[in-house]
């Protein structure tokens, strides 16, 4: 029984190594709000600082070998969809960034984009890492217009419904047969894909109270005073963090094949 303890402890040591491994990026982006929110740095605005940061944290993780040339360009693309996202919902009034910053477009801070290209880098590290593998994935034809419509209703809830709730239904019923398979060391587990999905989606949510607390960008009801994420944005998480696995898992088949 000790010995039995022992190694599911190890297991999980192993587990939480990789996930930290993976998580570089996004630990880099959280420290780097709390750095700028407590100490001025000189010559330029906190969101151009915060810009610098995170390329030249891009550039460390590729010259390491922490990040492949094939992540970088996933991690690209995420930055330009994340920017494309804030740029409309900044301007609809859904958040804004309180400070100003010659890295502005639009009103947004282009380090903005690293938000989103954190979610992707961790999700591809965490791929190499963990020895990814799907089970069940569903055809092409369908994972493709889904992950369209998700983002699209990011942008479209702003002048009709808002079916966030009926694509979540479209999403148990296409992987509802899939699960993931990873590994730990040599021995390897499963989870079900829809679960993977909501424990990701909380975690970011998490991490969306740690940003909006450190100042990365503010929602209408937090301008006085800084409050809890509302839960219910936790569901908007979860729907990105669709989109963002499933762009990486089709990329990552189409080049497999």
């Amino acid at each position: 029984m000790a010995d039995r303890y022992g190694g599911s402890m190890m297991q999980l040591l192993r587990f939480g190594w990789e996930q930290s491994l993976s998580c570089v990026f996004p630990v880099v982006i959280f420290l780097s709000l709390a750095l700028t929110k407590y100490i001025t740095l000189p010559f330029l605005p906190r969101y151009d600082w915060l810009l610098i940061i995170c390329v030249l944290m891009q550039w460390w993780m590729l010259k390491s070998g922490l990040e492949t040339r094939d992540e970088l360009k996933v991690i690209t693309l995420f930055h330009l969809i994340g920017i494309a996202l804030e740029v409309f919902k900044v301007n609809m009034g859904s958040w804004s960034y309180p400070e100003e910053a010659n890295s502005m477009v639009f009103g947004v801070p282009l380090y903005s984009g690293f938000m989103y290209a954190s979610v992707a880098s961790y999700l591809c590290q965490a791929w190499r890492r963990l020895d990814v593998r799907l089970v069940h994935w569903p055809p092409f034809v369908f994972v493709v217009p889904l992950a369209a419509a998700i983002y699209l209703n990011f942008f479209i809830h702003h002048f009709w419904m808002d079916v966030r709730w009926w694509l979540s239904a479209l999403v148990i019923i296409v992987f509802w047969r899939t699960a993931v398979l990873y590994k730990v060391g040599r021995r390897q587990y499963r989870m079900h894909l829809v679960l993977s999905f909501i424990l990701i989606g909380f975690f970011i949510w998490v991490a969306e109270n740690i940003a909006t607390f450190f100042g990365a960008w503010t929602y209408p009801y937090q301008t006085e005073a800084w409050s809890l994420v509302d839960i219910g944005k936790a569901s908007s998480w979860l729907l990105l963090v669709i989109v963002s696995f499933l762009i990486v898992a089709q990329l990552k088949l189409v080049k497999k094949n």
